[in-house]
């Protein structure tokens, strides 16, 4: 059975169905892994939810950042709504159906047999791979319980920074979030470093990729994550990063997963913003 991961789609629905088609990709029986950030800044993230919602079981999809604003933005929370085209999502008729469907999204998927775990963003260096997997856990739930609302009205925010058994209410649950969906940079000792965007070697110093951590607790777990368009597709590290910034003329990545072995296939895209912004 092929598998495909595929890094951040953004809308960009035109370079996904060619780059399926270019995969000879078949629902019947081939599978994808989709990082997150389906929506946002594209232009058909309408037509990009329901696509993949047809797809059914042939697609995991994690949360991804965009997503969640998304679902902040239809539960009232206005705080980044001039940083979004998602008017289309919003108004639709299906609308109520689409949000619903994505809220039962997870924020992490293990595949076991495989050895292989799909994340939007970061984990930070204090977490286990079983941390990380309860941490997810937490969010899904809440996400998908009758007070979803109360969490994405409160979800923005960069603190805490650092992670702490102890944190209980939103103060986990913003954390949780940070990790899942924003992290790229931290400090050695794994405080998240949340404004930091840029490629490697850009950042301020003394803060490292989230991945290079020396004592790192997954650093001998194979982990595929999205969310860092200037890093591109990275392999190294025991990680394999596949958002190559389709939405900013860079390309949409697949990462086979199966047949083995994990081999990058890159669609060139025109782009529909320009790099730098926000």
């Amino acid at each position: 059975m092929p598998i495909y991961a595929i890094g951040d789609i953004q809308g960009c629905l035109t370079e996904l169905q060619i780059l399926l088609h270019q995969l000879q990709f078949n629902p019947q029986q081939d599978r994808l892994w989709l990082v997150g950030d389906l929506v946002n800044r594209g232009p058909d993230s309408l037509a990009v939810l329901r696509f993949i919602r047809t797809l059914g079981d042939a697609a995991v999809v994690v949360l991804g950042n965009h997503d969640l604003h998304l679902l902040a933005l239809a539960a009232g929370n206005l705080k980044h709504a001039n940083k979004s085209n998602l008017d289309a999502v919003l108004q639709a008729p299906d609308r109520d159906e689409l949000l619903h469907w994505l809220r039962q999204r997870p924020l992490l998927h293990h595949d076991a047999a495989r050895e292989l775990t799909l994340i939007h963003a970061g984990l930070p260096p204090q977490w286990t791979l079983a941390d990380a997997r309860a941490a997810a856990s937490e969010l899904e739930n809440v996400l998908r319980s009758d007070d979803y609302q109360t969490f994405l009205l409160a979800v923005y925010g960069n603190q805490p920074a650092q992670w702490s058994p102890n944190l209980t209410g939103i103060d986990r649950l913003r954390f949780i979030t940070n990790c899942l969906t924003r992290l790229r940079f931290c400090t050695p000792d794994g405080r998240l470093a949340l404004k930091e965007k840029g490629e490697i070697g850009s950042q301020t110093p003394g803060l490292i990729p989230w991945f290079q951590v020396a004592n790192r607790r997954t650093r001998h777990d194979r982990i595929i994550f999205g969310h860092w368009s200037t890093l591109g597709y990275y392999a190294g590290d025991n990680v394999w990063a596949i958002d190559s910034g389709c939405l900013w003329g860079g390309t949409l990545t697949a990462l086979r997963v199966e047949p083995l072995p994990l081999t990058p296939i890159h669609l060139k895209c025109n782009g529909y913003l320009t790099p730098g912004q926000d």
